[in-house]
């Protein structure tokens, strides 16, 4: 979930040039923050995605309301049993060069994210696909995975077992094709502007971190002709409450996220520009099992129970997150029943206090025999006073807090690869509607995304079983048993719930609120 900054442009300036007559449309967006990267196999955090849903079309895509439609396969038939889906390419879909897309590029593409040496930590989203987990692994060789080019214009793609889901993943960044020719010209720096290919609405023009990411649109687009801007300009905002100043003086025309304690006030200047909507997504601690405190279960309860999520909902963030006593969202697909919450979330607060300073007595730690950790989180002011809040919360237990604040590229990469603390601020988005989309976070094998390095060979063995069945709700109560497993155990304390704020100028018209907060530009305009 990532970012870029700013230039004093007017968001929807119509910009005629001296020399052309044809005017450029541009619109300037707030983004989360810089992305750590522009190879889409690399990627992982939101603001990224933004980014490539722009410079790159899949074989499906979500539309304004995220709904799936035809990307570069306008049609596709799956296989009785469900495990082969085969796609026809459109005919003129074109890379931004002029060169045809054609089904080999998708085999190229599916192969490198599953490389070993590509390093993708987002792999394990296609793991459906044939034998796709055991190159990745690097105990079978790439050709040997469930792809194949037909001919130039139908793709077929066969699954290990059947995957219900199997097109929402396909609408992920992971599944984005990369130019071959650029990639083998290249190498990693195939994603500078002077050397990056793409196929979406869009080509990228410029890339000045901390400034801002300049894209203009690709004329070789199959849509071309409905695409009605011209320009994007992507400006990182991290400061939230900055991107709000920049907007309000007319030189963004939206931000992606919003500083919570100013939403009230915003609604009563800005009225219904405020956006704020369901959100697939759970805003969570981590705890590094690592660690010698954080391995006791005992500990890790005691840190979640004693948390009033209602006060960091309601107080912290102005409403505009709910609490959350489960891992996975309500709303989601496929989980008919609901997930499963922690046994204590239905004691009162003054009850879990009283349980959670007894179970940290029997751990060995309180008041009289403090221990100190560091909580780690991403700047922002929202992140700020919800650590602020939680330190205070925990100081019953014994439990003294330092914090270590780090910008947003740099903290999730301490906390993907060099797993550096003991407490650390994270959030899940879901990437499709499913409840394995958030279990999937803590499997042992995950070492992208497993932050607290969980490692439970039940929890393992009962997502396996849970991928292998294809009675949905039967699925839901093995998934429902995990997430018991998951919150007796609490590598995770889920804190709350996301809803996705926005602030979306009334001169930009088609942006459609949706639980996935996915708005691809190609499907907006602006209007004087």
């Amino acid at each position: 979930m990532l970012k870029s900054l700013v230039r004093p442009l007017l968001a929807g300036t119509i910009l005629v040039s001296s020399v052309m007559a044809a005017s450029a449309v541009t619109y300037v967006r707030g983004n989360d923050g810089d992305p750590e990267t522009l190879d889409q196999h690399k990627t992982s955090l939101v603001a990224e995605a933004h980014l490539m849903r722009d410079l790159y079309e899949g074989l499906v895509v979500y539309d304004a309301s995220a709904k799936i439609i035809p990307g570069v396969a306008e049609e596709w038939s799956v296989s009785d049993d469900g495990t082969v889906y085969t796609f026809n390419l459109r005919e003129d879909a074109k890379w931004s060069n002029g060169d045809p897309v054609v089904a080999e590029d998708f085999v190229f593409s599916l192969r490198r994210i599953m490389a070993p040496d590509t390093g993708a930590k987002y792999a394990n989203i296609l793991y459906p696909i044939k034998n796709a987990e055991a190159i990745n692994k690097g105990e079978m060789e790439p050709d040997q995975m469930g792809v194949k080019a037909v001919d130039d214009r139908t793709l077929e793609i066969t699954l290990e077992q059947p995957t219900p889901f199997f097109l929402e993943l396909l609408t992920h960044q992971t599944g984005l094709p990369v130019n071959p020719k650029a990639v083998e010209a290249h190498g990693t720096d195939f994603v500078q502007p002077e050397n990056i290919v793409t196929n979406g609405a869009y080509k990228l023009v410029s890339f000045t971190p901390n400034d801002k990411i300049v894209m203009e649109k690709n004329e070789n687009f199959h849509d071309a002709d409905s695409v009605q801007i011209d320009r994007i300009e992507y400006i990182p905002f991290e400061d939230r409450a900055n991107c709000v100043r920049r907007f309000e003086a007319g030189e963004v025309m939206s931000c992606s996220d919003l500083p919570t304690e100013q939403i009230k006030s915003m609604k009563e200047r800005l009225g219904d520009q405020v956006r704020i909507s369901p959100y697939l997504g759970t805003y969570y601690y981590s705890l590094n099992m690592k660690r010698e405190v954080m391995s006791d279960p005992k500990v890790r309860q005691a840190l979640a129970m004693v948390i009033d999520r209602e006060f960091l909902g309601d107080d912290i963030w102005a409403g505009a997150m709910l609490p959350a006593y489960a891992l996975v969202p309500p709303g989601i697909g496929n989980y008919e029943g609901g997930g499963s919450q922690a046994e204590w979330a239905d004691m009162s607060l003054l009850d879990r206090e009283d349980k959670a300073i007894e179970l940290m007595k029997e751990a060995g730690y309180g008041p009289d025999n403090p221990v100190t950790v560091e909580l780690a989180y991403n700047n922002s002011e929202n992140h700020k006073n919800t650590a602020v809040a939680i330190a205070d919360m925990w100081k019953p237990l014994g439990v003294n807090v330092e914090f270590n604040v780090r910008d947003l590229s740099a903290h999730y990469a301490n906390l993907r690869d060099q797993k550096d603390f003991d407490v650390a601020r994270a959030g899940w988005i879901g990437d499709y509607s499913d409840p394995q989309n958030f279990l999937f976070l803590v499997e042992s094998d995950n070492t992208g995304f497993n932050y607290a390095q969980y490692e439970n060979p039940d929890y393992d063995a009962l997502m396996d079983k849970a991928a292998a069945e294809t009675d949905l709700v039967k699925r839901a109560e093995i998934l429902r048993e995990a997430e018991a497993m998951f919150m007796a155990d609490m590598p995770y304390i889920p804190l709350l719930f996301y809803s996705s704020l926005s602030l979306v100028s009334p001169k930009l018209k088609g942006w459609e609120d949706n639980i996935q907060n996915v708005h691809g530009t190609r499907f907006m305009s602006i209007s004087e």
